[in-house]
């Protein structure tokens, strides 16, 4: 491997910790992980469930955080109520179709949310406009909305109940530290309504 290719590498792998060093010394990032895990708690306690979104990278996440939900993080116990609308290859090309990719999501949103749900919309950037309509129909039909995205994205914060905005700027950082919140949120979730 040439000096380049490792000087890249390491470049890489010490941003990723500076960010995740960032973060875990953050007490407002401890905070509104906190917060968000205790609004999906009482959502799912009260007969509720989660629906994730999110585009290209995000809209991996949504799908992986789901899944973390319906079969289990850390232990076995009862599948809880999550859902990505990002699978659905009929509906997402219907609605894309019919009334434009900006409203992929927020359909889904109004036909498939419930007063009491929480609506949690991806956005590395906080500015996908298919991820604000979708906050603002979640908003409009009484759900807890929480917005996950970087440290300047201000977009969403008007269509947010709860925000977690990661001490990052780059892409694949903030990707990396939504996932890690990501979990966190589930198992704190998880070990409150199943404990062990």
């Amino acid at each position: 491997m040439d000096s380049g290719r490792l000087d890249f590498i390491r470049v890489e792998m010490s941003e990723s910790l500076d960010a995740m060093i960032a973060a875990a010394g953050s007490e407002a990032l401890a905070r509104q992980i906190d917060a968000i895990a205790s609004s999906i708690t009482s959502s799912l306690r009260n007969g509720g469930k989660v629906l994730f979104a999110g585009n290209g990278g995000s809209a991996g996440d949504a799908q992986h955080i789901a899944g973390e939900f319906v079969s289990r993080l850390n232990y076995d116990r009862a599948p809880l109520a999550g859902l990505a609308l990002t699978t659905d290859t009929s509906v997402l090309t219907a609605v894309g179709n019919d009334y434009g990719f900006e409203h992929i999501f927020a359909r889904q949103v109004a036909g498939l949310g419930r007063m009491g749900d929480v609506f949690v919309g991806i956005s590395t950037s906080g500015r996908s406009k298919n991820i604000l309509a979708a906050l603002a129909t979640a908003r409009k039909s009484q759900l807890c909305t929480i917005g996950f995205t970087g440290l300047d994205s201000n977009q969403m914060a008007d269509y947010c109940d709860l925000m977690l905005n990661v001490p990052s700027q780059r892409t694949p950082i903030i990707q990396q530290l939504h996932i890690t919140a990501a979990h966190i949120i589930c198992g704190l979730v998880e070990s409150t309504l199943f404990p062990r």
